[in-house]
């Protein structure tokens, strides 16, 4: 628990003053089960309730019909038999049976399910006959998120989705209150940052002097805080508020103006997103379609009609539900990481940690580059259950945007890399045809990738390697070495007659493939070595899963992060530059041997840096 108020201060504060939500939540991090939201077998299986209503009403139509109309009734319906048969009062016991077996087992279903918190875990118990129990490690959390539908925001209601690395291994905390879900979200992440243990160590080491104040403190405060009776409010202001509450949950942004400074958010303008979407390879596919269905009628084939111009309605809704889901689109940078957030309606907010994205990649569209519009995807060990903008994979952290937006949202999810210093490498790395400050192919390389051999490029700086490849659609993929699982090095036939090589680096599964082809053989012999001892180094030094400690060295919680300064005794390890024997190779045939040697792990395994 955090350090009680009213005693004094020992020393600089751990993290920022606790919001109220936060502090109400706290209680729920206690090591004990607690319940979900009393809607929660409403908002689950309520839908069911509605799809059997909607089934009995168009069943029921023609009976409705002639009760408002007065049209001639057939007979044949079964509510006559009832009726005819007397059976009144044992068709409404059957509902009534019906109506209690299905609230039982909804409430028995809420009082199976609960979840608790501890200081390494969060937990999921739920079932009737079956029982299934989840467990979410916090040093393996790679996101939260916080997901509101219409109908949950109507109860005031949002499901807690803790995403953590393997397969199908999340845990969902399916329903909480909002304001609960907020500040439950916040209370793991500093459970998992480390500062929840700090100051409970600051609080007990404070604790011996500041009990006589606590205890004084917290008699006045039973004195004062005494209900009155008849001062509490009536039941039309309590309705008044929960009703105001609603209204401004409903109008409120999704990111709060508190959480992160107005500088580092960014928001996509809805033209521009209107814009990305009609110059996207699904316009080019309708327009095919439409030009074929022109065709088609024209020379008297009207079938095509029937079969083409349902689909092309139904794209219509498809631009209209992606647009709509991308709308209120905001990235920002917190205390506890990435927070992204979108939706109109239905709105979602996942918040990634530090040290929690592998790979990043920016790549433009032949159709964007007009307009300089770029996407950003990345690479993470966990995955919400839930889509993200524009039902793309939650995996794309800038639908579209331009350049200025680009580097704002790579100072977010790379903060120790993407600074002024590395702007002018990454604006290269974006638009440059090549022959600049990176390493690029040799002209030979142009036999096999005629169109993309001079920017087909790579530039290890600090703890990261920048691949830069792709002339059609360009692309920029950043792999922070502390997060790098493997290096491999590839040569076919072909490329061993050209003496050339391919790189890959592998991380987590992702829509991020670090790979480059065509580089020069015995470049890439040195790239393997020099890579291999960085990435080791970088991983040694790295200290993102518990970022909100402060490192070892004295420096404050920013510093345990993946640290520049951490590249200068990575020079210190024997570089491959000093080797001159690969250099003396006077053959290529020797690199071939690389491709036969087993795949080097060069960082710990996934399960320390989680």
């Amino acid at each position: 628990m955090s350090a009680p108020d009213g005693g004094a201060p020992t020393g600089p504060p751990l993290g920022p003053p606790l919001t109220r939500a936060e502090r109400a939540a706290e209680r729920y991090t206690d090591g004990e089960w607690h319940r979900l939201h009393p809607a929660t077998p409403l908002l689950r299986g309520g839908i069911v309730f509605i799809a059997l209503f909607g089934f009995v009403l168009s069943n029921l139509r023609e009976r409705l019909i002639g009760f408002f109309v007065g049209a001639p009734d057939y007979g044949g319906d079964p509510l006559d038999a009832i009726y005819n048969h007397g059976w009144e009062g044992w068709a409404l016991l059957g509902v009534a049976v019906v109506l209690l077996l299905c609230f039982g087992a909804f409430y028995l279903s809420w009082r199976m399910h609960s979840f608790r918190i501890t200081g390494d875990a969060v937990e999921v118990r739920s079932g009737i006959l079956f029982r299934t129990q989840r467990k979410a490690r916090l040093d393996r959390i790679q996101g939260i998120n916080v997901v509101r539908p219409v109908l949950a925001r109507i109860f005031g209601a949002a499901k807690l989705d803790v995403s953590v690395a393997g397969h199908d291994a999340n845990v969902q905390l399916a329903y909480l209150g909002s304001s609960l879900a907020d500040g439950l979200r916040a209370d793991v992440l500093r459970l998992a940052s480390g500062v929840r243990a700090a100051e409970a160590a600051e609080a007990a080491a404070a604790a011996a002097g500041a009990a006589a104040a606590d205890g004084a403190g917290a008699t006045a405060e039973a004195v004062g805080g005494e209900n009155v009776p008849g001062a509490g409010p009536s039941r039309v202001a309590a309705v008044g508020d929960l009703v105001g509450r609603r209204v401004n949950e409903f109008l409120a942004p999704e990111l709060d103006p508190n959480a992160a400074p107005p500088e580092s958010v960014v928001k996509i303008p809805p033209l521009r997103l209107l814009g990305s979407l009609l110059l996207s390879g699904f316009t080019v596919f309708v327009l095919v379609v439409v030009a074929f269905l022109i065709w088609g009628a024209s020379s008297g084939e009207l079938w095509l009609l029937i079969v083409v111009l349902p689909g092309l309605i139904g794209s219509a809704s498809f631009y209209i539900n992606r647009f709509t889901k991308s709308l209120r689109y905001s990235i920002a940078g917190t205390p506890d990481g990435v927070r992204v957030g979108f939706g109109l309606l239905s709105t979602s907010n996942e918040t990634l940690p530090p040290g929690r994205i592998h790979a990043v990649e920016v790549l433009q569209p032949l159709l964007w580059r007009p307009f300089g519009w770029w996407q950003i995807r990345i690479d993470t060990a966990g995955h919400s259950r839930e889509k993200g903008a524009a039902g793309q994979p939650n995996t794309t952290m800038l639908p579209v945007g331009d350049a200025v937006d680009v580097f704002r949202v790579l100072a977010l999810a790379l903060p120790g890399f993407a600074t002024d210093e590395h702007r002018e490498l990454i604006e290269s790395g974006m638009s440059s045809a090549g022959r600049d400050a990176y390493v690029g192919s040799p002209r030979r390389a142009a036999w096999i990738r005629p169109l993309s051999w001079q920017r087909t490029g790579f530039r290890v700086v600090d703890d990261a390697i920048l691949l830069r490849r792709g002339f059609v659609w360009r692309s920029l993929a950043i792999v922070p070495l502390a997060r790098l699982q493997s290096l491999e090095l590839q040569q076919g036939p072909l490329d061993a007659a050209l003496a050339l090589a391919e790189a890959r680096f592998h991380t987590v599964s992702g829509p991020v493939r670090p790979r480059l082809a065509a580089i020069d053989a015995p470049t890439g012999v040195r790239l393997f070595e020099e890579v291999s001892a960085r990435a080791v180094a970088a991983a040694a030094a790295d200290r993102s899963h518990r970022w909100g400690q402060a490192a070892p060295d004295g420096g404050s919680r920013a510093d345990a992060g993946p640290r520049v300064d951490a590249a200068r005794r990575v020079d210190a390890a024997p570089r491959v530059d000093a080797a001159p024997r690969v250099d003396a190779a006077p053959r290529v045939d020797a690199v071939p041997r690389v491709d036969a040697a087993p795949r080097v792990d060069v960082a710990p395994p996934i399960e320390k840096e989680h």
